[in-house]
């Protein structure tokens, strides 16, 4: 392959720029998925595309996509994010092929394995009512109680939260639950149980707040009061972590997820009852927090004396 071209004979070559910023667009137009994905792929493409004109490569191969692969591991990104950048280097590169623009060099290009257990760490009970432990004075304290404690008594994710609606709260079978925008999902067709305790300070806050319709937490540092973002969810709860010297690179606002886990099964929760709380897909995800618990619970180290 001499140019950065075609699979046609007699076809024009094309450019690297001209082929990533003309050619990227008519490929995500060409999916059938939803925005997320699709902006999730443009921005992984827009990341090997700068890659390819800092390294001024007009005729990528397979070598070449082999070295972005080591570019992305020693920019130290998690495995997750390796992959899924891989995922749409080779969905985007299968689309070339088809359409008889380029070769598919991205064929068979694995992603990382995914590490075993889980990259951030759960709060012990002790640490989690040291978290809570603050005075609620202003009305950012009673939106930030109970939104802390809502995740760490349901497990839900910083974008269910941040997706979250005062009139998302209803009844279902006798309890009061929060109907929620899944991962994935399409629709709010899942739900948390909001228990006594979880629902009491989303209660306050709302009082605090003054109305109880749109979002059910906002920004209060502007007039407007718009929906929490899950980067300022995740500030919020780095802020409040940093606050009580909990915070570390393995304590983030995903860790109030692992905490609601760890604790229920911790408690005597059955395994599938916690499954469907975290709404994890496999079962297998959620024994993770069984084989953790075992793991430091009936260690084999303990038994090794000299």
């Amino acid at each position: 392959m001499n140019n950065l071209a075609v699979v046609e004979s007699g076809r024009e070559a094309l450019k690297v720029t001209e082929s990533l910023l003309d050619r990227v667009e008519r490929f995500i137009n060409s999916l059938d998925a939803k925005d997320t994905t699709k902006d999730a792929y443009r921005k992984s493409l827009k990341v090997f595309e700068a890659w390819l004109i800092e390294k001024d490569c007009n005729n990528p191969d397979r070598e070449t996509i082999l070295e972005y692969k080591q570019y992305l591991q020693d920019r130290s990104l998690s495995p997750q994010t390796i992959t899924a950048y891989l995922t749409a280097l080779r969905r985007f590169f299968a689309y070339l092929e088809t359409i008889k623009v380029y070769p598919n060099i991205a064929r068979d290009i694995k992603g990382l394995k995914r590490p075993r257990g889980f990259l951030k760490d759960a709060l012990t009970k002790d640490e989690v009512n040291i978290l809570l432990d603050f005075e609620r004075k202003t009305i950012t304290d009673y939106r930030d109680y109970a939104l802390i404690n809502l995740m760490l008594r349901t497990g839900l994710r910083t974008i269910e939260v941040s997706r979250a609606l005062t009139e998302d709260i209803g009844r279902e079978g006798g309890e009061q639950v929060l109907r929620i925008w899944g991962k994935g999902r399409d629709s709010k067709d899942e739900l948390v149980i909001l228990t006594i305790q979880t629902y009491k300070p989303i209660l306050d806050y709302l009082e605090a707040r003054g109305d109880n319709k749109g979002p059910l937490f906002v920004s209060h540092s502007n007039r407007s009061k718009e929906t929490l973002t899950t980067k300022s969810i995740s500030r919020i709860i780095a802020n409040r972590l940093k606050d009580k010297g909990l915070k570390t690179t393995r304590i983030t606002a995903h860790s109030l997820r692992h905490t609601a886990g760890t604790i229920a099964l911790s408690n005597g929760a059955d395994l599938i009852d916690v499954k469907d709380m975290l709404r994890h897909s496999n079962i297998n995800t959620t024994m993770i927090y069984t084989h953790n618990i075992n793991r430091i619970k009936n260690g084999a180290e303990k038994f090794i004396s000299f």
